[in-house]
């Protein structure tokens, strides 16, 4: 292995309780959760299942934004030691208070009896820790979204909740990690924008500039590029996969950028899944219902939308939707660009028009007019936190009543999300009627032709991606209709 340039380091450096960890002869691969209990002793944080499902592994990551810390709950099992560059590690032991208190998140958990064997309770604590950080009184629409990560066997989930409402009334006691300011002094004096370069165990390079990015994606054609590593993450923790060459995304600024403009939202590759749902619901809040359903706050947090995109799961919740909108992507190969567009994209299986050594740069995602009805369903086992046996996007264009454009796609229906083209085509130029719909159901079949696996049969899918398209006519053709889960909420106090 050869030594790092002048101009890059071999060094990761972030903050933990005030102090500033360097690392410098570590395994890139190596989880934040084996650091914290296997070098640091810190066996508060938990391994359950090791793939971000069930959170007892759940810490907080603290991050400059602006003048400003922005606190997020991650889970340890699956983020990479690496990838903490630049930022500051919470952890439940970090919660203590100098004086011995407990913080009011941990009381309160104490004070509502919200811990049985407590196996999951640390996980619990630092997903509040992170809500009570962020939300100074939030509803228990809020307080359950944020928990959304987190898998309780034997408590119950009603006295976490209480606890969650409760911790606001134990009063902002001294912060027992390092004040506020002190972290952001901490993390400005980390904050360098020299490469990054690991070579002993295997390449590693968190690259800072797209010129840098995309001369390292020439040289090593064949590596892995990492963004939030939510998928990635599983090829360590659960295939034991060696991964040789790794390109970090997430130091590239470009690429960690969202604009809007006055016709579309331009998403670069790195940006969060938190961060794009947040402004797309601001311009599509017909979608809430799905971004909140996407995953879980720990793993939308570090999750990309590049990832999901060029991950070419058939069943990633937000390329359906995404091919609907009209969504377009900007691909890079050395100094030279090209636009495709999204439904294009996926060629097969797991495979996409992408060639050796191209990237995704950025995600184009238009800003349409008010007058177009556009939905999007998923259909899983569980609400919150699963992968979609189903998942439904529909953009439909009504003049008179009569469809001039539909953009229909499905998730889960075949090897890849695709476009119901033959049932599109049914609908354009007929009068948007239940009669005409119904029509159109049937010609799904010859759109898809689904499998039978342990998330759903062929026939229920089938049968559930020809009634999704008649809920969207009823929500179109007569808004008063009561038909979604939220509609219903007896208890969440939300009419989200």
């Amino acid at each position: 292995m050869t030594s790092p340039s002048p101009a890059e380091r071999d060094v990761i450096r972030f903050v933990l309780d005030g102090e500033v960890v360097e690392l410098r002869d570590i395994d890139p691969t190596l989880t934040v959760l084996q650091y914290l209990r296997e070098y640091r002793r810190r066996t508060g944080t938990k391994e359950g299942c090791a793939e971000g499902d069930c959170g007892a592994c759940t810490v907080v990551l603290g991050e400059l934004h602006g003048p400003h810390l922005r606190f997020r709950a991650v889970n340890a099992c699956i983020q990479f030691v690496s990838t903490l560059d630049g930022k500051a590690l919470i952890t439940v032991e970090s919660l203590k208070a100098r004086d011995g208190r407990l913080h009011p998140v941990q009381q309160a958990m104490i004070e509502c009896h919200a811990s049985q064997c407590g196996f999951c309770t640390p996980g619990f604590v630092m997903s509040l820790y992170a809500l009570y950080k962020t939300e100074s009184s939030p509803t228990r629409s809020q307080i359950q979204d944020a928990l959304a990560g987190n898998l309780c066997r034997c408590t119950g989930y009603r006295p976490i909740i209480d606890a969650a409402q409760y911790m606001y009334h134990l009063g902002h006691t001294e912060e027992p990690v390092s004040a506020d300011d002190d972290m952001i002094g901490h993390l400005q004096s980390i904050q360098h924008r020299h490469p990054i370069a690991l070579r002993r165990h295997r390449l590693y390079f968190a690259p800072t500039t797209i010129d840098d990015l995309t001369a390292l994606c020439q040289r090593y054609p064949e590596a892995h590029l990492l963004a939030g590593g939510t998928d990635v993450g599983l090829w360590v923790t659960k295939q034991y996969q060696r991964l040789d060459v790794i390109i970090y995304l997430g130091r590239v600024e470009p690429l960690t950028q969202l604009k809007v403009t006055q016709d579309a939202i331009e998403v670069g590759a790195a940006v969060s899944l938190t961060d794009v749902c947040g402004t797309l619901t601001q311009y599509y809040p017909m979608l809430d219902e799905l971004w909140r359903r996407f995953a879980s706050p720990p793993i939308r947090n570090v999750a990309t939308l590049g990832g999901n995109i060029a991950n070419a799961s058939p069943i990633g919740d937000s390329m359906p939707i995404l091919m609907a909108l009209g969504t377009r992507l900007i691909l890079r190969h050395g100094a030279e660009q090209r636009d495709c567009l999204l439904a294009d994209f996926y060629l097969g299986y797991r495979h996409t028009a992408l060639k050796p050594g191209e990237w995704i740069e950025r995600i184009r995602i238009p800003r349409l007019g008010p007058e177009l009805h556009i939905r999007a369903y998923k259909v899983a086992k569980r609400y919150d936190q699963d992968i979609s046996a189903v998942c439904g996007a529909y953009c439909l264009t009504l003049e008179d009543h009569i469809v001039r454009d539909i953009r229909i796609c499905y998730g889960g229906m075949a090897a890849t999300p695709k476009r119901a083209e033959r049932c599109e085509q049914s609908l354009i130029g007929q009068i948007w009627t239940e009669a005409a719909v119904d029509a159109a159901a049937t010609a799904l079949d010859q759109d898809y032709t689904p499998l039978s696996d342990m998330r759903a049969s062929a026939a229920y899918r089938r049968l559930v991606a020809q009634n999704l398209l008649r809920r969207f006519f009823m929500e179109t053709s007569n808004p008063t209709y009561r038909i979604r889960t939220s509609d219903f909420s007896l208890s969440q106090g939300s009419s989200t």
